[in-house]
């Protein structure tokens, strides 16, 4: 399953054996009620201390929900035995190990031992197929369990049923429809079925239907204000659709709700960092690594946080540390970004070069290795090798306008002006309105006219103004450029009258620039300390 929904609860009934006590019974209802809303912890303290099978049972479905196979096989093994329940668990210690066919022969013994007329041993058997994890499923023998139990209810849903056969068929790639008819089968027979409403948002997260989505969370929510799960996948899925605000907020009504635990610091750290609050997020992964140091993901937050705040040094040594705790086979491709950045950002420049030629070396993924390569053409940019990161831009291929910005700076760096002017015109004409083109292109034009007679550079910086001149603040110092060479182009032609206002304009945003008031000086008349200077450029950077 793409998308993994939160794993159902089934009555108590359905595992609470004939010899169970009334107290081993409330226990179990305890735990049961906190696994299906993610408190860990409080279903652990509801079983400590009782070792019936039915408790241990509990204790498998909790480990298994938190990922840990060969912990949910363990207990599942204690609470086996000869009868339907205890071959039930045997069948899911097998299928928490991957040993499907294993487990299939477990669950047909149990089905067979009742004849196939205990529709809660079979309903039991569906919800452990509901929870399977794996990744892959053949879904034609638990459909079977299903429609046994079906056939024995004469009619009459079950909504613990309906919502196990719906997570079966969402095993299936092509089993949404089906999906979403279980759970709303399940609402059908019981309108305050919580989790039915909470299956179906997952389902419509799944099928990128987000108002669907938040549609039924609310009502999981409205029916149990304590649902953490509905705020949580609510968060999460704000989060795909980049809407980090709404992220965040979800995810604070998540925390109000949900155990203090390291799970919850840690995914309320990556919630702070995915919302661009790097400080916040910083101070999570801080908390969370002071339990669990070796926390890779953390590490990873720590480390590209520091770098996002500005301290290079600790982002350096956390990137470092980072690197040695995460398994290779986790390592992302934004990470080997990030470490080339922090490397460059510290001077090693060398050590980000071998970083990225590595990365590139071993990825397969088109879009993955294109943003690598861009990295790389960054790293070389940072050593002043220009012509090599024209070789990794002209190597790409077709480039989108963000690459011909990044290959026209290139051109430039390598003083190949003829080629930056011909790059930034393509950006001009493809995006009239992006400013920083035409001061790339007017920088690149004075440079091929560096004396100005020929006010090559004159047309783009008078388009430059013409865009950026209504935020003089965001664009101070292109504006301050712009004039100045507009105003010395003038003045070198003895245009005094033309040449004014560039300078005026100049002293306006900065009343100390020596430039313009050694122009106005000599417009005026009066003797300038030194004569005006030719107009110089500053590479202009992609915005």
């Amino acid at each position: 399953m793409s998308y993994k929904p939160w794993k159902p609860l089934l009555l108590t009934v359905l595992t609470v054996g004939a010899g169970a006590t009334a107290a081993t019974a409330q226990n179990i209802a305890t735990a049961q009620k906190a696994i299906e809303l993610g408190r860990y912890n409080e279903a652990r303290a509801a079983l400590r201390g009782n070792s019936s099978p039915e408790a241990n049972f509990e204790l498998g479905r909790l480990y298994q929900m938190r990922d840990l196979p060969d912990s949910a096989s363990y207990f599942f093994n204690r609470a086996a035995g000869p009868t339907p329940f205890g071959q039930v668990a045997e069948g899911r210690a097998l299928l928490a190990k991957g040993r499907a066919s294993e487990a299939d022969a477990k669950f047909s013994a149990a089905a067979a031992a009742t004849k196939n007329k205990d529709p809660k041993v079979l309903t039991m058997i569906a919800q452990a197929y509901g929870e399977y994890d794996g990744k892959s499923l053949d879904i034609t023998k638990p459909l079977t369990y299903v429609k046994t139990a079906e056939v024995l209810s004469k009619g009459k849903d079950d909504p613990a049923l309906m919502v196990a056969r719906g997570d079966i068929y969402l095993h299936s790639d092509a089993g949404g429809g089906e999906a979403m008819s279980s759970y709303d089968r399940a609402i059908a027979a019981n309108p305050n079925y919580t989790e039915a409403y909470y299956k179906r948002g997952v389902l419509n997260v799944r099928s990128k239907n987000g108002a669907g989505a938040q549609e039924n969370f609310n009502k999981a929510i409205a029916l149990n204000s304590g649902y953490a799960p509905a705020y949580l996948d609510m968060a999460t899925m704000y989060a795909s659709a980049s809407q980090y605000d709404k992220a965040l907020a979800a995810f604070q009504q998540y925390t109000n709700v949900a155990e203090k635990s390291p799970s919850t610091t840690e995914k309320y750290a990556a919630f702070l960092y995915l919302s661009k609050k790097y400080p916040e997020a910083l101070a999570q992964a801080n908390e969370a690594l002071a339990k669990e140091p070796n926390n890779p993901t953390m590490n990873r937050i720590k480390a590209t946080s520091l770098y996002e705040t500005g301290d290079y040094a600790g982002a350096a040594t956390a990137m470092d540390q980072f690197m040695k705790v995460v398994p290779a086979d986790k390592i992302l491709v934004d990470d080997y970004s990030y470490q080339s950045k922090i490397l460059l950002k510290n001077g090693r420049n060398d050590e980000a070069l071998s970083v990225l030629q590595k990365a590139i070396a071993g990825t397969t993924d088109p879009a993955k290795k294109a943003d690598l390569q861009n990295d790389l053409a960054s790293v070389y940019l940072a050593k002043k090798d220009y012509p090599a990161a024209i070789r990794i831009y002209k190597s790409k291929g077709n480039l989108d306008l963000a690459d011909q910005f990044r290959i026209g700076s290139a051109y430039s760096g390598n003083k190949q002006y003829t080629q930056a002017d011909s790059v930034y015109n393509i950006i001009t004409t493809a995006k009239p309105t992006y400013a920083p083109a035409y001061q790339a292109r007017a920088q690149a034009n004075f440079r091929l006219d560096p004396d100005s007679k020929k006010g090559l550079a004159k047309p783009y910086y008078e388009k430059y103004i013409e865009l950026t001149s209504a935020d003089p603040t965001k664009y101070r110092s292109g504006l301050i450029e712009a004039n100045n060479y507009l105003g010395y182009y003038n003045l070198q032609k003895g245009d005094k009258l033309a040449a004014t206002p560039y300078y005026q304009k100049i002293l306006e945003m900065d009343p100390t620039n020596a430039d313009a008031t050694n122009a106005m000086k000599i417009i005026k008349g009066v003797p300038a300390k030194t004569t005006t200077t030719k107009k110089t450029t500053t590479t202009v950077k992609k915005k």
